[in-house]
């Protein structure tokens, strides 16, 4: 629409304002359409002629930078049910992080649900979210035309996937055919910059296995110091040493732990953190055990990484014991992870604690025992938050009720003071992601008698979770 247009368009305007007929300051070619018709026709036409123009031809054009994005694309799971959006709504509004806002939605992906784009999406840099929103990653990431998910990842078209997707395909190859996701791996992984490159290599971590270690040997000269750390981290998990030097000073981590010998019949070798002097020597301490790995701490002192951790006094110094947790964690053999974990977790009580440093490299069997046992033992309900990649919808009510609990809990919810009911909260907000449809019914009513209101958000994904129950999550193994 022109000047003239829009200035007689102004014109009608202000005649119908005014409350006068407009018909004599119409432009001549509506003058043509309305002119056949009664006076008050005449104005009816010109008001649905100036309407049409208004909603039409007065729309602000388009910028010229914005550009049309693809639908979202549809995922492997059904959408949740409308009734249970509000208290999916409730329970993401009620996590405190983006650690509880993702145990929010694996739960209802436990459950063979997603959520609705407007309740919840991830955002292009999501790295915790459950592979079935890889798509929506990718196309949050970019305003073209997606790869169907259904099309195999090859040297070939490479470039036509997101990166997303690439983590998805390449995660289901190495499960199945874990040398040809590490030579696609190999033969893309260097073209790619060093934020891309590193969760890639992380991906070795699938299925590792000996095959693997020239590979990962291959990295010691990579650009990027994350990746060749990685590297040498995935190395000790397979026993093998990584590249020496100042970049690794295992020998002056040994100078922090003693050696000594216990029994008297079957004698045994043992070791121990050394009494640190300083803060700063303790700081310098905590550096070194995240540097190095344990099979070359172990072969410092002579001896396999499962003597090692066999003859470590834990208790002795509780900073070490999680230090060295850690370094399990980070660089020890599956073997000597299980190994561990087993071992810890049969102690019970404080020790089985640090087995939740490893619950990301525990199998679900592992997982759930150490679970069972912090329930069991009922001590430090509150470390169940600590814990980290543990499946969700699991815990029945046979365990919740195992051992003292509930005791516990109605006691911290029940208390004058505000930190032992806060602590209390948590763990009610834990149970929510951990426990069965059925256990969390039951767990509601059990926690509102103790006194937790009713309206409390605490208890939001625990009704989540009650509410559930079309497709309820496989049975306890």
């Amino acid at each position: 629409m022109n000047e003239l247009d829009q200035a007689g368009l102004a014109r009608l305007r202000d005649g119908w304002i005014s409350g006068g007929a407009a018909f004599e300051l119409a432009p001549a070619e509506w003058k043509e359409v309305a002119a056949a018709s009664s006076p008050d026709e005449q104005e009816r036409r010109l008001l649905a002629i100036a309407a049409q123009a208004l909603d039409v031809a007065l729309r602000p054009a388009a910028p010229k930078a914005l550009k049309r994005r693809p639908p979202l694309p549809v995922l492997a799971l059904p959408m949740l049910p409308d009734r249970l959006r509000p208290p999916l709504r409730a329970a993401l509004k009620q996590a405190a992080d983006a650690r509880r806002k993702a145990q929010v939605v694996k739960l209802i992906a436990s459950r063979g649900f997603v959520s609705h784009p407007m309740d919840w999406m991830p955002a292009a840099s999501d790295q915790t979210a459950p592979d079935v929103y890889a798509p929506w990653i990718d196309w949050q990431a970019s305003a073209e035309e997606e790869r169907l998910s259904h099309e195999k990842l090859t040297l070939q078209n490479w470039a036509e996937f997101y990166p997303a997707a690439r983590r998805v395909a390449l995660a289901g190859m190495r499960r199945i055919e874990p040398a040809v996701a590490r030579l696609l791996i190999e033969a893309k992984g260097p073209a790619e910059t060093a934020e891309v490159r590193l969760p890639l290599v992380e991906l070795i971590r699938i299925g590792l296995g000996p095959d693997d270690a020239p590979f990962l040997k291959s990295l010691a000269t990579d650009r990027s110091p994350k990746v060749r750390e990685l590297a040498g981290r995935m190395l000790a998990m397979l026993g093998q040493h990584g590249e020496g030097g100042a970049d690794v000073p295992v020998a002056e981590l040994a100078g922090f732990i003693e050696e000594g010998k216990a029994g008297f019949i079957r004698r045994r070798t043992t070791f121990g953190p050394a009494k640190t002097k300083s803060h700063a020597q303790e700081q310098r301490r905590a550096e070194l055990f995240e540097l190095c790995n344990l099979v070359d701490l172990a072969a410092r002192f002579g001896v396999t990484e499962i003597d090692f951790i066999t003859g470590w006094q834990f208790g002795t110094d509780n900073n070490a014991d999680i230090l060295l947790s850690r370094m399990v964690a980070a660089s020890g053999s599956d073997a000597v992870v299980a190994h561990m974990a087993d071992t810890l977790v049969a102690a019970g009580g404080k020790p089985a604690l640090l087995v939740l440093h490893l619950a990301p490299r525990l199998d679900g069997g592992r997982q759930r025992a150490l679970i069972r046992q912090i329930v069991k033992d009922a001590q430090f309900p509150a470390a169940l938050g600590q814990a980290q990649g543990i499946e969700a919808g699991w815990l029945g009510w046979d365990d919740l009720s195992n051992g003292r609990f509930l005791a516990v809990l109605r006691d911290g919810i029940s208390a004058k003071e505000d930190p032992p009911r806060r602590a209390a909260e948590d763990v009610v907000e834990t149970i929510g992601y951990l426990a069965t449809a059925p256990a969390a019914a039951r767990f509601i009513d059990e926690v509102v008698a103790a006194g937790l209101p009713p309206a409390s958000p605490s208890l939001s994904l625990l009704r989540l979770n009650a509410a559930l129950t079309e497709n309820p999550s496989q049975s306890d193994r």
